[in-house]
């Protein structure tokens, strides 16, 4: 159960300040924008309050009084914060003024009308303002607005470097009256059922299983691929459809308060809190999220490992992690022997994987869900690089641009044409894949396959997916063979891809750079499908090739065909899809074998 085990992570985040998980009454916004005023509640300037990016300006996160702001057409404005329809009345589209005048009321009258209870000079500085505001004003700063607009603004007082929101009279009204203080907030951790709630129902909680107050909506979930930015549902029920038994919305899934609030904060810790980019890793249209049940160096790295494979150790700027990462690649190549420098205890920490995708912008689903101890995980990691591994293209040269353990993204990157996408279902049956140890998905290999027949190249990423799927799912041959060319294969779909191999190299050492197209850019597909209707005309178009090398060339040259040749009797007229995958690694070995120079021998990994 997913939930269940996010619920238990928040037990382990709420006191790790590097996490910036919330307490409950309490939700990180992303504030772009602060209304400054002065005591007397007039305005001084509207700010931007974004940080500095990488590439552009970054909303600050800001601790704020409240939940995530609520969905829907109806009017709900936050305490001291909010978008700035509410706070002034203002909204980009023109057609929605009446509608931005109505919600800067509502914000307005909330705050009036607990002015008297709340009692603090520099709240009764903002209702000054909010009395004195105009939102026909709000058009004045039109540029500023619409640069911060996708985000929140909050209140300061010129001349203080806090928000309003942050004033310690202000937080303690906030607690007493939201029954937050930390006593009752110990109270509703340990029994949610205490609180006067007249809203929630109660019933038996499917995540902790005790009977408590049920959420009757959940917090949205931010930070997940083809999501809005403001955040969607990973559980609720907003059709009549979807009700059963008389209940409604998140009813029909029961869910207590405490459960609900604590595995969202722990999620959105995850997906968009500032530890965010050793947990989250995106792949396709799949987000995941990783994490172990108690601190570990894989936490730490696998998320950097998954997204750059084993040129992630290049990429890593901190020593700490360059360390951590070289103990997680040594642990792939060695075996249980170093895993101890993962973890103390690697058959005993636990690992955590969910993968989420946004089939609509208001909506998450989960495409998948793994537990399972380090060790598992590094067994079936070792045995899928196991599965994958072939020859690198120019090994010892600068043009090799591929890791020798690669991401799961450039291998699904090669099924597809670039700047596409690949199938929305493809990249999480391959990271279940790659988890479980299971079969590689059957579209996998046949995209990949539709790719070669298209573009006609057979590159190392290709080939590594070629040769895994044969290992793995057809079990042609075992995951230490043809990792290099194998001279003894007989096969004659292995042997064919090797003599076109043969025949093209024949034509460019011929033919130089003379030649518009190559025999593989004209007949590479043909011949690989159908070889019988390919092959003798292409070993007519060789003799002629051939007599155009120079005496030694030739002779070693057609030792070379003669040897492949030699187990075939008779070209076959079809090969199947399998067969056409060990045409690819044949013609990709013999290619990779004419470029090696007589010195060096294939690297055999570990």
């Amino acid at each position: 159960m997913p939930l269940r085990a996010l619920y238990l992570l928040y037990e382990r985040l709420k006191d790790d300040p590097a996490y910036q998980v919330p307490p409950p009454g309490r939700s990180y916004q992303r504030v772009t924008f602060t209304v400054v005023i002065e005591r007397d509640g007039s305005l001084v300037a509207i700010q931007d309050a974004r940080l500095p990016g990488r590439f552009n300006p970054e909303p600050r996160r800001v601790l704020v009084l409240g939940q995530t702001k609520p969905s829907g057409s109806g009017l709900n404005p936050c305490f001291l914060w909010d978008a700035p329809g509410y706070l002034l009345g203002w909204d980009a589209h023109t057609d929605r003024a009446a509608r931005s005048w109505k919600t800067f009321e509502a914000f307005r009258d909330r705050h009036l009308n607990v002015e008297g209870e709340v009692g603090v000079p520099e709240f009764s500085a903002v209702c000054r303002f909010l009395e004195k505001w105009n939102p026909e004003k709000a058009s004045e700063f039109k540029g500023i607005l619409e640069e911060v607009s996708t985000g929140f603004g909050v209140f300061q007082i010129r001349g203080e470097s806090a928000f309003v929101h942050e004033h310690p009279a202000i937080k303690e009204w906030w607690n007493l009256r939201t029954k937050n203080d930390p006593e009752r907030m110990k109270q509703w951790w340990e029994d949610p059922t205490s609180f006067e709630n007249t809203e929630a129902k109660i019933g038996q909680c499917l995540v902790t299983g005790n009977v408590s107050k049920i959420a009757r909506l959940h917090s949205k979930i931010k930070g997940v691929k083809g999501a809005q930015t403001s955040g969607a549902t990973i559980a609720g029920f907003n059709k009549d459809a979807y009700w059963s038994y008389g209940f409604e919305q998140s009813y029909n899934a029961p869910v207590s308060l405490k459960a609900a609030f604590a595995y969202v904060n722990a999620l959105n810790a995850l997906l968009n809190g500032p530890r965010r980019d050793k947990h989250r890793i995106v792949v396709g249209g799949t987000t995941m999220v990783f994490w172990t049940d108690r601190p570990s160096n894989a936490e730490d790295v696998f998320a950097a490992f998954l997204g750059g494979g084993s040129k992630a150790l290049e990429e890593a700027q901190d020593e700490t992690i360059r360390r951590k990462l070289q103990a997680f690649l040594e642990a792939l190549k060695k075996g249980r022997e170093v895993y101890g420098e993962i973890d103390q205890a690697p058959h005993l920490t636990g690992y955590y994987i969910l993968g989420l995708a946004a089939p609509t912008p208001a909506r998450i689903t989960i495409r998948f869900f793994h537990r399972g101890t380090i060790t598992e995980l590094l067994e079936n990691l070792r045995g899928h690089f196991a599965d994958l591994h072939v020859e690198q293209q120019y090994k010892k040269h600068a043009k090799c641009p591929d890791p020798e353990l690669p991401p799961a993204w450039a291998l699904l990157a090669e099924t597809h044409p670039r700047g596409g996408d690949p199938s929305p279902l493809l990249p999480p049956a391959f990271i279940e894949s790659i988890l479980t140890g299971s079969r590689y998905p059957d579209g996998l290999f046949s995209a990949v396959m539709r790719r070669i027949s298209a573009d006609r190249k057979v590159n190392y990423l290709r080939a590594c997916l070629i040769k895994g799927y044969l290992v793995r799912n057809l079990e042609r041959f075992e995951k230490e063979e043809v990792v290099s060319l194998e001279k003894s294969r007989t096969e004659p779909a292995y042997r064919l891809g090797r003599l076109f191999a043969a025949l093209e190299k024949t034509q460019e050492e011929a033919l130089g750079s003379k030649v518009n197209a190559t025999i593989r850019d004209r007949f590479y597909s043909s011949a690989s499908a159908t070889p019988a209707a390919v092959f003798p005309r292409l070993l007519r178009t060789y003799q002629h090739h051939l007599a155009k090398l120079n005496p030694g060339a030739k002779v070693n040259r057609e030792k070379l065909v003669q040897e492949i040749l030699d187990p075939i009797k008779s070209f076959p007229a079809h090969l199947d899809l399998a067969d056409q995958g060990l045409f690819a690694l044949g013609y990709y070995h013999q290619r990779n074998e004419f470029f090696r120079s007589p010195s060096e021998e294939p690297e055999e990994m570990n």
